[in-house]
């Protein structure tokens, strides 16, 4: 082969590194023929699929032959009610990080900059590397963001700044006095992205009415996902709320389709099933509670968490725990590329589930 086909990709698109997913059970299967494997590395919901989420899905599959609603009006319309805003607001992805990347290209060039935080989600700087804008990176403060140090980094080359609440992988949180605070500090040409995929997991009186700030801060855009407490994460659907201007400009990119008919028939159906999200709830608040305990029963510190998972500190090289772990049929996830290689993050699973890492941990570190 005589043609070097890196050098003619895009300059940011050369220096990236794939996004590193967390093991699937079916790979760890194929390389150590390990059964009964518990994986606690992605962040899903432990419980399955909501009942409501099965029926609606049989009766969908006659219509597999058809293109989707490209626009999504039925799901569109049930989360605009829900958050008492209008359909128009609301943009549909494959994913939150749909969403994210739809927004970086519909805002930023090579000329810009994207501000985020240390120890934030990695898709952050992937998607501002791949346009080739500037990635800022501001030093974390406790773990999570210092929103005083992200307001000082604006410059008039600032474009976008991406805000995880709670954050992933450390599962810190911001109030809603300091978020509105450092939103008041934002030029208006700057759009600032509220990322609140894990949103449902924070206490009802601690969740910032971000949506609602929307008329006072029309740079504001709030993303959110059905793949965490919701149990969509195969289906592969999030979604925004921001002014009717930037929606309108966020379409003109979206890809038509980027939505299919099983994930918004789906998305509708289990927003309608508040069981099924009070038991998500419920669980992750239990599960937290005895994994956060083992760890302090076996002198592990841990960075407390409003998430679906907790990120603890093994003490050690994290990455080389993880290894040891797989053995024992547990996955997690090393973050040593988010710069805390001595820690690892971990879902929250079934009573069972948790119990069984807890088990392999202490083998794994030769604890009592």
């Amino acid at each position: 082969m005589s043609c070097d086909y890196k050098a003619l990709a895009n300059k940011g698109v050369q220096g990236l590194h794939p996004y590193q997913a967390g093991k699937p059970t079916s790979e760890l299967e194929r390389e150590l023929g390990i059964t009964n494997i518990v994986k606690l590395a992605s962040n899903e919901n432990p419980l399955g699929v909501s009942t409501k989420v099965k029926k609606v899905l049989a009766g969908e599959l006659d219509e597999l032959s058809r293109y989707p609603d490209s626009n999504g009006y039925y799901l569109k319309s049930a989360l605009a009610e829900q958050m008492m805003v209008k359909p128009e607001q609301v943009t549909l992805g494959n994913g939150s990080n749909d969403i994210l990347e739809l927004l970086a290209r519909t805002f930023v060039n090579d000329s810009h900059e994207v501000i985020f935080s240390q120890h934030a989600f990695v898709v952050y700087p992937i998607v501002t590397q791949a346009i080739g804008a500037t990635p800022v990176a501001v030093s974390a403060k406790n773990w999570g963001h210092d929103l005083d140090a992200m307001a000082d980094a604006i410059t008039e080359r600032t474009k976008l700044i991406f805000i995880a609440n709670p954050n992933n992988p450390t599962g810190t949180f911001l109030t809603s006095k300091a978020l509105r605070h450092f939103l008041e500090q934002v030029p208006e040409h700057v759009i600032v992205v509220l990322d609140e995929a894990y949103y449902e997991y924070v206490a009802k009186d601690e969740r910032a009415p971000s949506v609602q700030w929307l008329s006072h801060f029309p740079n504001l855009v709030v993303s959110r996902t059905f793949s965490k407490a919701y149990g969509l994460a195969g289906l592969r659907i999030g979604y925004a709320v921001t002014s009717e201007e930037i929606a309108g400009l966020i379409n003109r990119v979206r890809q038509p389709f980027n939505c299919n008919s099983l994930s918004l028939a789906a998305a509708e159906a289990v927003l309608d099933d508040t069981d099924y999200l009070t038991a998500s709830i419920e669980i992750n608040r239990v599960g937290m509670k005895q994994l956060t305990e083992a760890f302090n029963a076996m002198g592990l510190e841990y960075i407390p968490s409003h998430g679906n998972f907790v990120t603890v500190d093994v003490q050690t090289n994290g990455a080389e725990v993880y290894d040891a772990l797989l053995q024992e049929g547990v996955i997690v996830r090393p973050i040593g590329g988010y710069g805390l290689p001595n820690h690892l993050r971990v879902s929250i699973g079934l009573e069972s589930e948790n119990q069984r890492f807890i088990d392999a941990l202490k083998k794994v570190l030769q604890l009592p």
